[in-house]
């Protein structure tokens, strides 16, 4: 039997070998989810990130990482969700470690349960492709509940105008400006999304406190009285791209507030982004969507070229 160590998160100092882990994960799984150190440094300032008790570790008898879990945990007053990640090493898992993971995963969520005193879910993600650790899950008392489609488009095919409906300006977000008004509007825009958790001033700031972030990447569609009404946020991961030899950018949130769908506005932005990429030297543009969707965003994606790449299966559990 090989003895572990469980130890909680130590800082700067556990990053260089959690980015090797991941290292090693993705040259087996290709989930294209590895990270730099200087990745997860950002990633473990996240505002709802309770360091010492949302990462554990799991080390060999040697002190060598060999797993990991992270749980990010919804703020909400009815239901809080923990989104678990479990990672282990590809030499490593002819064990019960990632049983363990998720075994912490729901004890960690019977805590946040019993100090908040509403329901609690676990939750979890497998790629379709991915056999092994669909099982995993199921047999972990995990259900399916949503299928999220990752898509692609070539952005060396000709991108359609953008037709920007009457009455509305389209200009580019005013970083800290614009904080309120933006979330107030994210808000509105997602709030009969499935899963949706409202945004707030305080995780807006922090997602554009990256060092990757460009305002010329997050456009804003506001109407004659001032309401932002629609909105569009691309990225680009130059590491991730140079680490695989991509030239890719993601279409990362793209929302039109309640009161101004259908008259086209979706469209538009979405277009203006993916130009906007094009612009910034993007050769391809990648997205995901809620295959249920009640908007009709996967229609209007396979609309202006977009295609299925995979399929992440999203689960769930009562804790």
């Amino acid at each position: 039997m090989i003895s572990l160590t469980i130890r909680s998160y130590q800082g700067e100092t556990d990053l260089q070998a959690i980015s090797d882990l991941l290292k090693a994960c993705e040259a087996v799984d290709k989930l294209n989810q590895e990270a730099s150190v200087s990745q997860l440094q950002q990633a473990s300032d996240h505002p709802s990130l309770d360091k010492a008790r949302d990462i554990r570790l799991w080390e060999d008898a040697d002190g060598k990482l060999i797993g990991i879990g992270h749980l990010e945990i919804s703020p909400s007053d009815e239901v809080i969700d923990g989104f678990l990640s479990c990672r282990v090493h590809p030499s490593a898992r002819s064990g019960n470690l990632e049983r363990q993971i998720i075994a912490w995963g729901d004890e960690r969520m019977r805590e946040v349960q019993q100090e908040q005193g509403v329901r609690v879910k676990l939750r979890a993600s497998a790629r379709d492709d991915k056999a092994g650790s669909i099982a995993l899950l199921e047999s972990s008392g995990f259900k399916s509940e949503r299928y999220l489609l990752t898509m692609r488009r070539s952005l060396k095919e000709p991108i359609p105008e953008p037709q920007l409906p009457a009455n509305f300006t389209l200009r580019q977000v005013r970083d800290q400006q614009d904080a309120k008004a933006w979330v107030e509007m994210h808000n509105q825009s997602f709030i009969d999304a499935w899963n949706h958790h409202d945004l707030t001033v305080e995780h807006y700031k922090y997602l554009r406190s990256h060092p990757t972030y460009r305002t010329d990447l997050d456009l804003v569609a506001i109407a004659l009285d001032g309401t932002f009404a629609a909105c569009c946020k691309c990225i680009i991961n130059p590491e991730s791209n140079t680490r695989n030899g991509h030239n890719e950018g993601s279409i990362d949130e793209l929302g039109t507030r309640r009161g101004f769908r259908r008259i086209g506005l979706g469209r538009a932005m979405l277009l203006s982004g993916m130009r906007q990429l094009q612009a910034a030297g993007m050769d391809m543009a990648k997205l995901s969507v809620d295959f249920n969707n009640p908007n009709g965003a996967l229609q209007l994606y396979e609309s202006v070229g977009f295609h299925k790449l995979y399929t992440w299966i999203s689960y769930v559990k009562d804790v």
